[in-house]
């Protein structure tokens, strides 16, 4: 229960701390959210989306869950997606892995982990599909590769997805991003996936599927 309280002595100290550097700060925030971005990122607690991009409560949307996947099945993530899209109008999906992600690392292992292989059984896909590009690699940058792998995967099954299809086809604006973020140095990794529109798709497809 200690742990619990300094919880909500944080918490009050955090918003008292908010009202004096800005009195209208909650304010503003109850009122309306209309962010620009929606996050999908790793569940792992060392990757928090806005404290990395520097954005405050508000400014970006979020999903999370293990290993930051995009799966068609996946009423939850398709709800969010839906939503950010639709209603939020947000400009921008970033698709953000990390390296040294337990669920990367799990599929590249063969110890049986209970519940969760169900769901890591689609980075194992993606580890398949690609086997002999990835054997020719030492261990660490395989793990390495296979995250932007999974990132670049995850892109391109966003953009097929009906939500954002039905996005491009009315004109709205909305780009796909595969970014991963380094927990060694805190900085961000660009893998040069900006996917505005359907015919870009290619560009993602190539990434995630690069000839062995």
């Amino acid at each position: 229960m200690k742990a619990l309280k300094t919880i909500f002595e944080n918490n009050a100290a955090w918003a008292k701390q908010a009202v004096e550097k800005d009195p209208e700060f909650f304010d503003r925030l109850s009122n309306v959210q209309k962010p620009d971005f929606l996050w999908i990122g790793c569940a792992d607690s060392r990757v928090p989306a806005n404290q990395i991009c520097g954005l405050q409560p508000g400014q970006v949307f979020v999903h999370r869950n293990v290993a930051n996947l995009v799966v068609h099945t996946d009423i939850n993530c398709l709800s969010v997606l839906q939503y950010a899209v639709e209603v939020l109008q947000v400009k921008h999906v970033i698709v953000c892995g990390h390296y040294g992600c337990g669920g990367v690392l799990a599929a590249l292992g063969d110890k049986p982990l209970g519940l969760i292989d169900n769901w890591i059984r689609n980075i194992r896909d993606i580890l398949d599909q690609h086997s002999r590009y990835l054997e020719k690699l030492e261990a660490e940058e395989r793990g390495r590769r296979l995250v932007e792998l999974n990132v670049a995967t995850q892109v391109e099954n966003l953009g097929n997805t009906t939500i954002v299809q039905d996005a491009w086809a009315r004109g709205q604006q909305l780009t796909i991003h595969g970014w991963v973020y380094s927990l060694n140095n805190g900085l961000l990794k660009d893998l040069d996936l900006c996917i505005s529109d359907k015919k870009s798709l290619s560009k993602a497809h190539r990434l995630a599927h690069p000839s062995s």
